[in-house]
């Protein structure tokens, strides 16, 4: 991954954060750093993972890697929302 894939990521990151915990069902108990952050690791592991599987360049929009990347921030913000609650 080049640089300018890693900042895109970072800027497609915050979307994918938001969009991420729009999917969780509920209330979610994190702040929006937190979902920002999530959402920028989810970006990114979504990326690698898209790559793997050869789906991260096709033609026209990468829906494939954009769903793998919104899946993975929901898994996060769950997660992350989920370990908030039993402190």
């Amino acid at each position: 991954m080049e640089v300018d894939g890693i900042i895109s990521a970072i800027v497609i990151g915050i979307v994918i954060g938001v969009l991420g915990r729009l999917v969780v069902p509920g209330r979610q108990r994190i702040g929006i750093l937190w979902t920002i952050l999530v959402g920028i690791i989810a970006a990114l592991a979504g990326s690698a993972i898209a790559a793997a599987f050869d789906v991260a360049d096709t033609k026209g929009v990468d829906w494939a890697e954009w769903l793998i990347q919104i899946g993975l921030a929901a898994l996060g913000v769950a997660a992350l929302d989920r370990a908030k609650a039993r402190r």
